[in-house]
This record gives structure tokens, C-alpha cells and sequence, in this order.
């Protein structure tokens, strides 16, 4: 399980899609949400869409791993498709913030990684929300405001990554990944694959 955070604007979602373009065994955790669907975003692909009320159904029948409320609207990670990409070998990209970080860390342990991705600058996090060009400037103003508070978990993450340029970036995760996923702890059946090859000596 892997986590990308970062303040709004910072690039996560960015950095997401590439990887899961160019890794064949990553899988992105598609979360639930109940904040409106933007013109370009799908339902199914790029979130859940639902009420209110579904959401209400959903977390009381304990589906989500994590879920959190951001600016005003709830999000939430669907336990089943997780489970289930997982047990299929695949790992799981997961785009949320500190918060469900929190809370895949108590589900997940040592199976989870986490990065925390931070704009270059101040002023690049602002250009970077402008040019999205989605939302008001009330909201850029709140999102700005909302970035201080998100930035200072930073130490509660295994690895901290500085977005300045998006390939570089990409590779410093993709790097990371592949650390990861040659620990020791996570190549299952080695002890049977280093017993044989000693048998062959």
C-alpha cells in the first residue's frame, strides 16, 4: 500500500497518474466521495460519487479503510476492491491526506509506504491552484490557508519529496517503490527459493 500526500496543488495526483501509466502491477484506491463531480472527472474512474446518506450507510457497515472530511465534503477508501487488489499480488496506490494516512497506518502497518510530496514554493503551491482554473479564489485562498496545517505532519511520513520537476519527481518515487518492494520482509517464498539453491551446492 502505497501513499501519496500532499497540500492541494502540490502534484500528487499528477505524480499518481504517471505511475499508473507506466507500472503494470499498480492499481489506484478510488475513493468515495460526497463533493460534486467536476466536468472532466468520471464516475468510477476518478472517485465514487455519493450522497450524503450512501456515505452514511456505507461507513456504518465499516466499508471504508479510512475516511476524513476536507473542505466541507467527505472522502473514504472502499475496504473491499483494496482487499481484494491485494490479495491478487497488486500493490495500491492510495492519493489521500494526513488524515487517512493515519488511519491505513493503525489497518495496514508495515504494509503501508508513505511519501509526502511538497510544492518547490509558496508562491508555485498558489500559481499551481490558479491555473487549475476549478476553483473560486475563496477557495484558493482557503486551500492556501489549509497548507501550513497539512505540511506540518510532514515527519509523520516514511519519505518526504520535494515536487520541482514532475519526471524527476516520478523517479524518486518509482525509485522508492522498487526499494520497497525488494525488502526482504515483502519477497514471499524466498526462504523456499534460498533452501533449494542451497540444496544445488
Amino acid at each position: 500500500m502505497l501513499v501519496l500526500s500532499s497540500p492541494s496543488g502540490a502534484g500528487k495526483t499528477t505524480i499518481s497518474r504517471r505511475l499508473l501509466e507506466i507500472d503494470s502491477n499498480l492499481t489506484m484506491s478510488i475513493s468515495a466521495t460526497t463533493r460534486p463531480r467536476r466536468p472532466a472527472e468520471s464516475d468510477g474512474r476518478d472517485y465514487i460519487f455519493v450522497s450524503d446518506d450512501e456515505f452514511d450507510q456505507m461507513s456504518a457497515r465499516d466499508e471504508f479503510l479510512e475516511h476524513a472530511e476536507v473542505f466541507g465534503y467527505r472522502y473514504g477508501t472502499p475496504r473491499g476492491v483494496v482487499e481484494g487488489a491485494l490479495e491478487a499480488g497488486e500493490d495500491v496506490l492510495f492519493d489521500v491526506d494526513w488524515q487517512g494516512t493515519q488511519q491505513l497506518a493503525e489497518r495496514a502497518g508495515e504494509d503501508l509506504v508513505s511519501i509526502f510530496i511538497l510544492p518547490p514554493t509558496r508562491e508555485e503551491l498558489e500559481r499551481r491552484l490558479r491555473t487549475r482554473a476549478q476553483d473560486s479564489d475563496e477557495v484558493v485562498h482557503e486551500r492556501m490557508a489549509k497548507a501550513a496545517n497539512e505540511m506540518s505532519h510532514w515527519r509523520e511520513y516514511d519519505y518526504l519529496l520535494i515536487n520541482e520537476e514532475f519526471e524527476v519527481s516520478v523517479d524518486r518515487v518509482r525509485s522508492i517503490l522498487t526499494a520497497e518492494r525488494l525488502r526482504r520482509d515483502r519477497l514471499t517464498g524466498t526462504g523456499d527459493f534460498v533452501r533449494e539453491l542451497s540444496e544445488e551446492v
